[in-house]
């Protein structure tokens, strides 16, 4: 697949380009000038940016509703209904996860034109059977799709799949496939710590994914048995979703690639949650030591290691301005979208806000907050 440059980046406006680099003919050498440019970008990390938690709207308000928020989670009546049959009930749900109506008026509260729907980490995969799985599966997917029939606007669908067996998840996947709302297949990174995608019975899936245009939605699974670090960052404090799901995209990714799974399906989309946990910074290491140190050569691409860093999309939801700048530099803003979380996390109040803080091109803010989405779904623009 051809791998396109990313848009222009937008961190240092034109004129204090044309500042740093002086007038009236005034040579500058490269040195000064990558010195000037640095200066610039700790400037603005000392004196522009919030964290994303703080990120509020000014005196207009949120505005018109203009962001698709890729990681937003639900939890609704039908599914928990199945949940409780299956001897595992919802305790205190919270009202936004089921209800529409409450969920329509929060996203317009806060500038939220779309909501793709999955659930959160506490997916149920691993607590029941292969059957199990499939009942969860059916009636959660259902529910999602009439969501989108009620409020097409505003709900899509990223279908959830009955992990424990393959072939039935290829049985949902042809059972909802081409329904209204259904835009993409949501999965967990691993199951038990096992990186099942990669198992042989899992690539017909893997190819009727791509063959469908659908993106694939990331997101880690909670419960020690599928931490990464197993007991060790259980707590207290339990520090499983801030330390261990970063991994969990890390390995992932790398696995995509290592496997040669991103070269055998050119065209699969994958988004990482949590901006790719911690492979966009940690990519360069995993590079080096797969073709420098041990084995050089062992694995074969088809393309520079650097290549795949663009292969994924990745959700914003990295906190700190420092690092989303750093995000926008090395994957560019054509390969990130909103998300948030809700109603995990339940931190970022105001998706479109956090990009307030930055000096980005109105069509690279567009990108962010719709515009990749909208290309990655397949919805009208």
């Amino acid at each position: 697949m051809k791998n396109e440059e990313p848009p222009k980046k937008s961190a240092i406006g034109r004129r204090r380009f044309m500042k740093i680099g002086g007038g009236a003919g005034a040579l500058v050498t490269a040195g000064t000038l990558l010195t000037a440019l640095h200066a610039d970008l700790m400037a603005q990390s000392k004196t522009a940016g919030v964290n994303w938690w703080d990120a509020k709207p000014g005196k207009a308000g949120a505005g018109k509703p203009v962001s698709i928020d890729c990681h937003s989670h639900w939890s609704p009546t039908p599914y928990n209904k199945v949940l409780a049959d299956l001897g595992f009930p919802v305790n205190n749900p919270f009202p936004l996860d089921y209800d529409l109506e409450k969920r329509l008026q929060y996203m317009d509260d806060r500038g939220i034109q779309m909501h793709v729907l999955t659930l959160a980490g506490g997916m149920p995969w691993q607590k029941t059977t292969a059957e199990g799985n499939a009942r969860l599966a059916t009636a959660i997917n259902d529910a999602g799709i009439e969501a989108h029939i009620k409020h097409p606007d505003r709900f899509t669908v990223g279908v959830e799949m009955p992990i424990r067996d393959a072939q039935l998840c290829l049985k949902e996947l042809d059972r909802v496939a081409g329904k209204p709302g259904v835009r993409a297949v949501h999965l967990c990174d691993s199951i038990e710590r096992h990186d099942y995608l990669f198992d042989p019975e899992f690539q017909p899936l893997l190819a009727k994914i791509e063959q469908l245009g659908l993106p694939i939605i990331f997101h880690q699974m909670d419960g020690e048995p599928n931490a990464y670090g197993g007991a060790r960052n259980a707590g207290p404090p339990n520090l499983s979703a801030g330390l261990d799901a970063p991994i969990e995209h890390t390995v992932i990714a790398t696995k995509f690639i290592i496997t040669g799974t991103l070269d055998k399906f050119p065209k699969l989309e994958i988004v990482l949650p949590h901006a790719g946990g911690t492979f966009p910074y940690l990519a360069g290491r995993i590079e080096h030591f797969l073709y420098h140190m041990q084995n050089p050569g062992a694995v074969k691409l088809a393309l520079p290691f650097r290549d795949y860093i663009r292969r994924f999309h990745y959700d914003y939801l990295i906190y700190y301005p420092e690092a989303f700048r750093f995000l926008v530099d090395i994957v560019g803003t054509d390969r990130i979208v909103v998300g948030t979380d809700d109603f995990a996390a339940k931190d970022v109040d105001y998706p479109n806000n956090v990009l307030d803080q930055f000096n980005l091109l109105p069509a690279d803010r567009d990108r962010i907050l719709r515009g990749n989405a909208v290309r990655l779904l397949g919805l009208k623009s």
